[in-house]
């Protein structure tokens, strides 16, 4: 019974998201692409945790400092890859992604059922043998105003790239791509060292949620300017 609650509370957030980023798609995509790619980033949590483990265990060796520098870049590369994979050899040659928005679209799709998988996870590791309501609701309230949020957003201006490379051809195409894959991995990594720094005492609590509000509320305002620039790009992408 407590799984299924864990899943329930945990989804919750990356449900209200993917509402909210479908309402505002004129040209709405079929619920079973939706779907498969929602499910394939929720696949994609274990196999970021098999690789993040072993980043983990091949950094032993080095100091403290550096060893959260690149936990915390490494990580945030690993996430930002795969949700990319997912739409790559998920839906990229499908004939259902047919117009440059699409990658926006689905990188948020993936981000939010990856998302959704990491909350579950963190659920249960949070509340491991009891589950206070209570307590849950207040901890996935953050989840849906932090993490999940900046997963959404850090894939969504990847797919503004994917789409820019889309929309040219010439040998720039893989360039824009792996420029996205970098922007969206630096600004999943200043949000992760944002958290470190609190959690390690640096920062206070108020001064943590102001960061990461100014880093939230900038990442969506140049996702909502990248929205109004692809949208006007309607032609069929020629992939």
């Amino acid at each position: 019974m407590k799984i299924i609650i864990c899943i329930i509370l945990a989804s919750i957030p990356s449900l209200i998201w993917l509402a909210f980023y479908l309402r505002k798609d004129k040209h709405p995509e079929p619920n079973k692409m939706i779907i498969k790619i929602f499910i394939l980033g929720i696949i994609a949590v274990p196999i970021a945790g098999f690789l993040e483990q072993g980043i983990f265990m091949s950094l032993e060796k080095i100091n403290l400092l550096e060893k959260i520098g690149l936990i915390v870049i490494l990580f945030a590369f690993v996430e930002e890859l795969l949700k990319y994979l997912v739409i790559k050899f998920g839906i990229l040659r499908n004939s259902a992604f047919d117009e440059p928005v699409d990658a926006m679209m689905y990188m948020i799709i993936a981000a939010l059922g990856f998302a959704a998988a990491e909350n579950i996870y963190l659920l249960m590791q949070v509340f491991p043998t009891d589950l206070p309501m209570l307590q849950a609701l207040e901890f996935m309230t953050t989840r849906f105003l932090g993490a999940t949020f900046l997963h959404a957003l850090a894939s969504a201006i990847l797919g503004y790239f994917l789409a820019a490379s889309l929309l040219i051809d010439s040998k720039i195409r893989k360039l824009l791509t792996f420029g996205g894959i970098i922007c969206a991995t630096i600004l999943h990594s200043i949000f992760n060292y944002i958290i470190i720094l609190n959690s390690q005492t640096f920062i206070s609590i108020a001064e943590r949620n102001i960061y990461l509000l100014v880093l939230l509320v900038t990442m969506a305002v140049i996702v909502s300017f990248m929205f109004k620039k692809i949208k006007k790009h309607r032609s069929i992408c020629e992939i």
